[in-house]
Order: C-alpha cells, then structure tokens, then sequence
C-alpha cells in the first residue's frame, strides 16, 4: 500500500511539476523573428568567429536587432552574402564593411633603445609584458606571437627581419581575437581598404617617444597641418587618423619625421 500511494505521490508531483514549468514557458516565451532563421540559411554555417560573434545563429541575431549592417559582416560570405542579408533585412548593403588587423608598432630591435633588463622567460607576450621589458618603449611589440597562436585563418607572421607581427589582409577576417590577446594593446581592428594607419602606440612627449624608439609619432604636428582634409588631430602625444575623411593623398608620409605613419594597402 505505502508502495502505491509513494507512486502517487510521484507523479502527482511530477504532473504538477509540468503544468507549472509549461504555464512558466507560455509566460515568458519570446517570439522569434523570422527574419533569424532567414539569414542563418544564407550564412555559409563554419561558425568560425570571424564576424566576431559567437556563431551564425549568433550573427543573424545581431544583424536582426542591429538594424543595420554597419560594423557586421561575414567574412566567410563576403560581399555576395551580406548583399543576400541586406535584402532580408531591407537595408543598404553597402554599411557592411570588411575589417582588417593593423598592426600600431613599426619598432625593429634596431630602432629601439635596449631596456635595462634583458627578458629570459617563456616566450608568451602575456607573460613579458608582467616583467621588464627589453626596450624602454612600454607600448613597442613584444614579438612572442599571442596574435599569431590565436588567429584561426593563419593571417600573422612574426618576420623574421623585423620581429614584429605581418598581416596577411588577403587572409585577415578582422575577428579581433589578436586584439584580445595582444596585452599591449598594439593590434587594431580597422575597415579594410585604409591606406594610412599610424604605426606607433607610444603616447609619450616628443623627446621621450624619439629616445625610446626613433620611428615612433612625436606628435609633431606636421601631418595635421600637411592633411588638406582636416583627417589628423593630435590626442594625448600622438596622432590619429579619422578615416572617414581621410583622402589618401599621401601628404602626411612624405612630411613625417619619423615616418611613424605607414601605408596600410
């Protein structure tokens, strides 16, 4: 008898158990958009991270809340696809824009002033970086390949006649994963086609910056004045290119000092 009303008392339980979980799920249900699984079934399905996002499903879901496909794309689908989600969404393709990795140290262990300490651990630039450096520049490039071990499209090199990370653009999906792992914050993520990045980091006064590394931006101002477009500005020691209104007319790299700013493409 005690076996029998047990068993009753289970699935009284268990019956109770499932109007509540079902009256919970019918409160809280969220319709879909439809327009989620559309794009997801023209996405190429490699779930590789390169847009960014966590997967496809991932990436039509912010293309979908997004609203527009600025600063989205898939660098696996490339334009044909985008051009596919832009339809769905009804919006231009045109703000769906390739990302690239840039590299902001041009640093070679021959224009960089020696620390005073020499570097003898693991070759892991998240370790270095906790240690003294071996040059004075606090912002050069540590040259242990992070960005290369977690790059998924074999996009960086580390040259062998410069020590510092190569970006291959016909392979780079702007993914940002190098960013994430480059602990001095050297690696950018920017618009594929730019032809002018500055390729320095280091923030520091003129004198100082050129002592520790002479191809580092002294803040000169030369290339603001140069820029016939008003493109440059000067912030915190160093100078930034705003892209959007940059014309690659080339003015900024002949007038550099220390040709600080580099041809991207």
């Amino acid at each position: 008898m005690s076996i029998i009303a047990s068993t009753a008392l289970l699935g009284g339980i268990g019956a109770v158990g499932s109007v509540v979980l079902f009256l919970v799920a019918k409160k809280f249900h969220v319709d879909e958009d439809s327009r989620v699984a559309l794009i997801e079934e023209e996405l190429p399905g490699a779930n590789c991270g390169g847009c960014g996002c966590k997967g496809c499903r991932d990436f039509a879901e912010c293309c979908v809340k997004a609203g527009s496909l600025s600063g989205l794309y898939c660098p696996v689908g490339g334009e044909q696809v985008m051009a596919k989600i832009a339809g769905i969404l009804g919006v231009d393709s045109s703000a769906a824009t390739a990302k690239v990795a840039t590299v902001k140290c041009a640093g070679t262990p021959e224009t960089k002033t020696p620390g005073g300490a020499v570097y003898q651990g693991p070759s892991v630039c998240s370790i270095k970086a906790m240690q003294a450096g071996d040059y004075e520049c606090q912002d050069a490039c540590l040259g242990c390949g992070d960005c290369v071990r977690v790059c998924q499209f074999s996009a960086i090199a580390i040259s062998d006649e410069t020590a510092l990370p190569v970006v291959d653009l016909s392979r780079c999906a702007g993914c940002g994963q190098c960013v994430v792992a480059c602990p001095r914050h050297i690696i950018e993520v920017i618009p594929a086609g730019v032809r002018y990045t500055v390729a320095c980091s280091n923030c520091m006064k003129g004198a100082v910056a050129r002592k520790q590394c002479s191809v580092a931006c002294i803040a000169c101002g030369k290339c603001v004045k140069a820029c016939p477009c008003g493109a440059i500005q000067i912030v915190d020691n160093h100078a930034y290119i705003d892209q959007s209104k940059c014309e690659a007319c080339g003015k900024c790299i002949d007038l550099c000092p220390t040709h600080a700013i580099r041809r991207q493409c």
